[in-house]
């Protein structure tokens, strides 16, 4: 039987989290590892300043206390999967894009990245959201979940490896199964970017700050290439192979004629 991991950075009682469970259960075993509380925007990090404390639900079903998803992989593996890996790790269904360079912000993506620098499988998805989220409970991630079944089911059964040190980020548009063109293989598009922090104060009259969901726009830098935000936007599932290899190879030689010389 194949054994699946699964975690988030909704949360463990996320909407989200329970649907991917549900989807992934006739594929094999699904071991649960979550965050306690959401820890959206909270990137690749690692707690080291506090103890952690893993929490059975039920069976197979864990909480991490005030940990992040990439806490949940590490420990998880550590503990949980001492002898015997996971075949795959996913982590999602997040609620919200996690596209372009908002990838590096992501726990959801973040929780892959330590996952195939574990050397295992694994795949991050994220559910588009219109209306600042408001329609994604009507969409009861029907469209996500048909899609993580069968990308899942071809990486199980061999039609599909994937490489070292690299995962899949798939998006999912915000629209019912029956109104989806297919797939689209892209690239991580350039997001385009504005500050949203708004300024409150509470009742003692101290000034504090709230920083916004910025709406979501992109570059259009005309390549061959289509991208990931391209992809939604015309009503496809994304699909973005991602490396962790960040060397930008282009500047290299540049680099070295000046301080190589």
């Amino acid at each position: 039987m194949k054994t699946i991991l699964i975690t988030n950075d909704d949360g463990y009682d996320s909407k989200g989290i329970l649907a991917l469970v549900d989807a992934l259960k006739p594929l094999g075993r699904v071991v649960v590892v979550a965050p306690s509380v959401e820890k959206s925007a909270c990137g690749h990090s690692l707690t080291l300043t506090r103890p952690l404390r893993f929490i059975e639900v039920e069976k197979d079903f864990y909480r991490l206390d005030d940990g992040t998803p990439t806490d949940c992989i590490f420990l998880a593996l550590d503990k949980l999967f001492s002898d015997i890996k996971p075949d795959i790790v996913v982590s999602g269904i997040n609620r919200g894009a996690n596209m372009g360079e908002d990838i590096t912000y992501s726990g959801t993506a973040s929780a892959s990245m330590e996952a195939v620098l574990q050397g295992i499988a694994s795949i991050a998805i994220s559910q588009v959201c219109a209306n600042m989220c408001e329609n994604i409970d009507k969409l009861e991630y029907k469209l996500a979940k048909e899609t993580i079944y069968k990308v899942v089911k071809d990486i199980l059964e061999g039609r599909f490896k994937l490489p070292n040190r690299k995962f899949l980020n798939i998006n999912i548009p915000p629209i019912p199964p029956q109104d989806c063109k297919g797939f689209k293989v892209t690239k991580a598009g350039n997001r385009e970017y504005h500050n949203h922090c708004e300024v409150h104060y509470n009742p003692r009259g101290k000034e504090y700050y709230w920083i916004g969901l910025p709406r979501l726009e992109w570059i259009d830098n005309r390549d061959k290439q289509i991208s990931d935000f391209e992809a939604i936007s015309q009503n496809y599932v994304s699909i973005t192979p991602i490396h962790l290899d960040m060397t930008s190879y282009d500047d290299i030689e540049s680099l070295k004629s000046i301080y190589e010389v």
